[in-house]
């Protein structure tokens, strides 16, 4: 995936009000649109109305529906939305083609390069 430039819509998906507040800031400073959501409910529906939303940057681990299961809803609902995940757990099961993953932790720096 490209690397976020100024203007891009991107939301964060995290339960962790830090982590996703100090990545929502992050990439504020860089320029993009942020939105943000702690579930993957509250990304659904941000999608419905932002069609704008280029990115969702999402943890594997919400509660709720998971990172994978909301990657898959985005997949057949939003196909053009590129979807980045991370995780600080060790994955059983390989990311699907076409998804970046970021282990966590990760350094801000890390989410402008994707």
């Amino acid at each position: 995936m490209k690397s976020p430039a100024s203007g891009t819509t991107v939301v964060i998906v995290e339960d962790e009000i830090l982590i996703r507040a100090a990545a929502a800031r992050y990439l504020r400073e860089c320029g993009c649109i942020v939105f943000e959501a702690a579930t993957a409910e509250e990304c659904l529906d941000l999608l419905a109305v932002e069609r704008s939303l280029e990115i969702v940057f999402a943890d594997i681990k919400l509660p709720g529906r998971d990172g994978l299961d909301l990657l898959q809803a985005i997949r057949r609902e939003h196909p053009k939305v590129a979807v980045v995940l991370t995780t600080g757990k060790t994955l059983e099961a390989p990311i699907p083609a076409g998804v970046s993953l970021l282990k966590k932790p990760y350094d801000l720096f890390d989410i402008e390069r994707l």
